[in-house]
Formats: structure tokens, sequence, C-alpha cells
């Protein structure tokens, strides 16, 4: 057993947290195994402190790559050649667009089994098996290698623990570039989902899903939630971040954040068991959906079965008179 490889993604001098998430992960599968967490940084001008910090979440080493940042068939280049010259069976990402991508390549590249989506990984026989949810996250599927693995995580599905202080040992790998990996370059970058959303302490939470039926939608869940003032605010689903209808700080469920407000109110929320982890202890939850039959029925205190762009409008005129009385 040769070890697990993780791609860490830095910008401007800090790693993403899900790339750290995914090297303690790595740490602490490789102990269960008996082998070693490796990490690999590939950019222009990474310095040794800054790859050897990866050694603070578990990394034993790190593999520091000059080449272009951010940019995903450099980096296939380069796990590429890693995992072949130092016999890793394993890469393991954090979750991400670019993670999907590198990986799909690097599976390819290698001939390696690969699972996306990821959400809990496990060391059964001493191989890794990856979970992963399926059927609208209804249920759940294991992965398991025959060869050479790439798992590749959901957004925020491994913890990231403080740092211990501790430093890899840096090694520096020289890599020549396939002719195409080149061709692309950074112009610009921008964070989609870096919106600045305090869900976990407000008292009363307005969540939106796809049954709103558009991004626009959430304006009518912003008005509820001014309509209840003080200490409200407005959430979504894993669905609506995904599609761009709403910042990824508001996600909740199990790859987003965990919530227990006074009031909970689901709007066009089916409610997926991934959903429902992160909501369930909500002291009062009301649901509103026009399907009957939608799972979040179930674990309601109270449910609202009809067209939620006629109820909500209601719902405001409601609040505010009662706050105005």
């Amino acid at each position: 057993m040769a070890g697990i490889l993780v791609y860490a993604l830095h910008y401007e001098g800090a790693f993403n947290k899900n790339s750290l998430g995914a090297v303690a992960e790595a740490a602490r599968l490789a102990s269960e195994l008996g082998t070693e967490a490796h990490a690999i940084v590939v950019g222009e001008g990474v310095s040794d402190d800054l790859a050897g910090q990866l050694g603070g979440y578990g990394a034993a080493k790190v593999f520091k790559v000059e080449g272009p940042e951010g940019l995903s068939q450099p980096v296939v280049d380069a796990m590429a050649k890693v995992m072949t010259d130092n016999g890793h069976d394993y890469a393991l990402f954090g979750g991400g667009l670019l993670g999907f991508e590198i990986g799909a390549g690097l599976a390819a590249r290698i001939g390696a089994g690969v699972t996306m989506e990821v959400t809990s990984v496990s060391v059964d026989g001493g191989k890794l098996v990856a979970e992963r949810p399926i059927l609208g996250d209804s249920s759940i599927s294991e992965s398991r290698y025959k060869g050479k693995g790439i798992i590749i995580g959901r957004l925020n599905a491994f913890e990231v623990p403080a740092s211990n202080g501790g430093t890899a040992a840096v090694e520096t790998v020289d890599v020549e570039f396939s002719p195409w990996s080149t061709k692309a370059k950074m112009v610009q970058r921008g964070e989609q989902r870096g919106a600045d959303v305090d869900i976990e302490g407000a008292d009363v939470l307005i969540a939106g899903g796809r049954g709103l039926g558009k991004p626009e939608g959430f304006d009518q869940l912003q008005d509820l939630a001014g309509a209840f003032g003080g200490n409200s605010a407005v959430a979504a689903t894993r669905a609506v971040v995904d599609a761009g209808w709403y910042p990824y700080a508001a996600q909740i469920g199990q790859t987003g954040k965990t919530v227990a407000p006074k009031l909970y109110l689901a709007a066009g929320i089916s409610g997926a068991i991934q959903h429902k982890v992160g909501m369930q202890s909500s002291e009062n939850i009301v649901a509103i959906n026009k399907d009957s039959n939608a799972p979040i029925f179930e674990f309601s205190d109270l449910g609202i079965v009809g067209d939620l762009n006629k109820i909500v409008p209601k719902l405001i005129e409601a609040v505010k008179a009662k706050k105005g009385s």
C-alpha cells in the first residue's frame, strides 16, 4: 500500500478549505490502512513554507510542481506522474468543479475507477470504500475499486480540523506538461459561492428549493424574512445552490450547514434525507409544497399543500398585519 495522494488547491497564499478537509480525511484513512497521506500542490512560485503547512492537517509529504495554478490539465499531468512514480493507490479531492474535472481526467489517464459526489469514505478489508447519495439523495451507494481509485468529495463532505502546527517534507517534482495542457490560461478568477449569509445564528429561517421554479422566487422569501424582521434569514437547498440560484453560504444539509432555528419554513423543498439532516433539529418546521406526498411533510410540524407562489404573498401580508397589531 503506497498511500493516498490529495490535490491541494490554493489561492493567494491560502489553501482551499475543502482541500484541507480532504488532506485531513486522507490522513485518517491512511492511518487505518497503515500507510501515509501525501499532497500535491501545483502553482507558480509556491514556497516550501506554504506547501509544508499541509503537514499540520496530516500530510506526511507534499509534492510541489511548478506550473499554472487553477487549471485542470496541468494538474492531471502532475498527479499522473506522481502517482505512477510513487505507486499511490488512491487520489482524494475535496469538493468543487475543478476537482471533478481533474479527477475525471486523471482516472482516464491512469485507468482508475472514479466516484464523484462522495460524502463518506471508510476502510474495509484493507481497501477504501466510497459512499455517495443516489436517486435524489434517497439512497446511498458504495464504490469499491479493483485497481487504483479516484475519490472526489462533495463540497464540505470532509471536516476541516484546526492545524496541529506540524510541517510536511516538501519534494519538488519536475513535470513535462502535455502540449494541450498549457493551451488554456487563467484570465480572471471569481467566486460565485462567497456571499456572506449567516444562517446558523438565525431564529427564523425561510428556506427555498427547486419548487420556487426560478431564481427570482427567492425575492419573495427575502420579503417574508423581512416581514418577520429581527434575526431572520433566507436559506437554500443544495439543488438550487448548484443551479446558481442562491449563494453556497446559505446551503443547508449534509454538505452545507446544520441549523436549529426556532422556526424553519421550507418553501418548495421535497425533504430528501441529505437536507433533513441539516435542519431536523429546528424547534418548529413548517413546509409548503404542492406535492402532498413530499417527504418533508413526514417530519414537519405543520404542512401546507398548495402553490407557494400564492401562499407566500398571503403569508407576508399576515405576518406584517400581526407585527403591526
